[in-house]
């Protein structure tokens, strides 16, 4: 038996453990992993400095720097969003239908854990604290593989919330930390133990995964987000907010990636804002309206997520084109208009196909936190059992619970009796 066919039959024990687990429980390991994370900081700080080290003489892309960066004040934040997870309601147990199939014969469908959810993600170590917080809230058992160039401090992060989690009562092997390329692989044909695997990362890996396994896979593979200026836009409102979209923080999936400018903005609108992004650093790539009035390269490719201080500018003849556009060249991430028109929000919201349609406010609110969901798991572009930010209702599934006394089908069969299907309000 390999190390991984092992560590996954202690995972999935943990996981029947981990489902009954009390809601105070479950929160007093999570204020227990937060004090372990602080009263380890200076350990953290150090794995993390190695980390960034060893990325910078490997000559890492600038915005994986970034995402690698775990200072003191992530570590606040990652400890910020743990109390606030514990704030939330249990989302185990909750009974969300009530039906009496007949006298004495009552059917409720309750929430549960998925059970063991492998989550392969990128150099991000605050994505570590947030996965394994969000796995404990949800009675979950979890695999965890970073990206190797975050190898120190996830390590190190790992084995303190584990250990934190196992002294507040968590059963052994509920985390566990896959640290290299053959664990990948071999987690995925573990389909008998793990439920679930969530990939964060480029098209192509999440491709990989999906096609090399027969676990389900949840997850997006890439964040092309739109914002279409509307001409009955508030032309400040618009520039400040597709700014903040686009620069706010732009190595991470929901920032802004194609701006499009409706046309009747053209000559007022346009060219304020292709200044704006000069002045802020942005280089931007345009249609050929957009090369004309500004001199900047053609946009090569409209379905192109940059992560990186560059955006793609193009004019469309009004909201219907807009949807038109994202819906063709989107990925189904998050989109958002900037307009006054109430009915041409109610255009847009409704014809985008995405898991997070915005009016009036930046790409970037498109975040599990943020939602108030305590932090998450990642964004799922899927239109089933999650979509979008997946917190804590993303990580459980259901189970139905009939209680009889001595009722058989038989009775129901032979028409002796049938069915009265009394659905009660929850």
């Amino acid at each position: 038996m390999s190390d991984i066919t092992a560590m996954a039959i202690s995972a999935k024990k943990a996981s029947i453990d981990m489902a009954v687990l009390a809601s105070d429980v479950k929160n007093k390991a999570l204020e227990m992993v937060g004090e372990a994370l602080l009263s380890n900081k200076d350990k953290i700080i150090e794995a993390n400095q190695k980390d960034l080290a060893n990325a910078k003489e490997a000559d890492l892309a600038t915005p994986l720097l970034k995402r690698l960066k775990y200072d003191e004040t992530k570590l606040a934040d990652s400890v910020t969003g743990i109390r606030s997870l514990m704030g939330l309601e249990d989302p185990v147990g909750k009974v969300n239908l009530h039906t009496t199939l007949d006298d004495g014969l009552e059917l409720y469908r309750i929430t549960c854990p998925i059970g063991v959810i492998g989550v392969i993600f990128e150099s991000r170590p605050d994505a570590l604290v947030q996965i394994a917080s969000l796995c404990l809230k949800s009675g979950n058992a979890v695999f965890l593989k970073g990206g190797s160039e975050a190898a120190n401090t996830n390590r190190i992060l790992a084995d303190v919330i584990s250990a934190a989690g196992i002294e507040a009562g968590l059963p052994e092997g509920w985390l566990n930390l896959l640290e290299s390329r053959e664990d990948v692989n071999g987690m995925l044909s573990l389909d008998k133990y793990i439920d679930l695997i969530i990939p964060r990362g480029s098209n192509q890996f999440v491709q990989y995964i999906m096609k090399n396994t027969q676990i389900p896979v949840m997850g997006h593979a890439d964040g092309v987000c739109h914002t279409f200026i509307d001409r009955d836009c508030d032309p400040e409102l618009a520039l400040k907010v597709v700014i903040d979209a686009k620069t706010q923080y732009v190595s991470v999936c929901n920032a802004t990636e194609t701006i499009l400018v409706d046309a009747p903005l053209k000559d007022t609108f346009l060219p304020k804002l292709l200044d704006t992004l000069k002045e802020k650093g942005v280089e931007f790539f345009g249609d050929d309206e957009v090369v004309a009035i500004s001199g900047c390269e053609k946009a090569a490719d409209w379905h192109h997520e940059y992560l990186d201080m560059k955006v793609s500018v193009k004019i469309v003849d009004g909201v219907m084109a807009a949807c038109d556009h994202i819906n063709e060249y989107g990925s189904g991430h998050t989109d958002a208009i900037i307009t006054k028109n109430a009915d041409t929000a109610d255009i847009f919201t409704g014809r985008v196909d995405s898991g997070s349609v915005l009016v009036n406010c930046s790409t970037r609110f498109a975040d599990g936190f943020r939602y108030g969901f305590g932090a998450e798991v990642g964004i799922s572009t899927s239109k089933l059992h999650a979509r979008g930010p997946v917190g804590l209702e993303g990580l459980v599934s259901y189970k139905y619970k009939l209680l009889g006394n001595g009722n058989i089908v038989g009775d129901y069969a032979s028409g002796a009796k049938t069915f009265k299907h009394i659905r009660h309000n929850i």
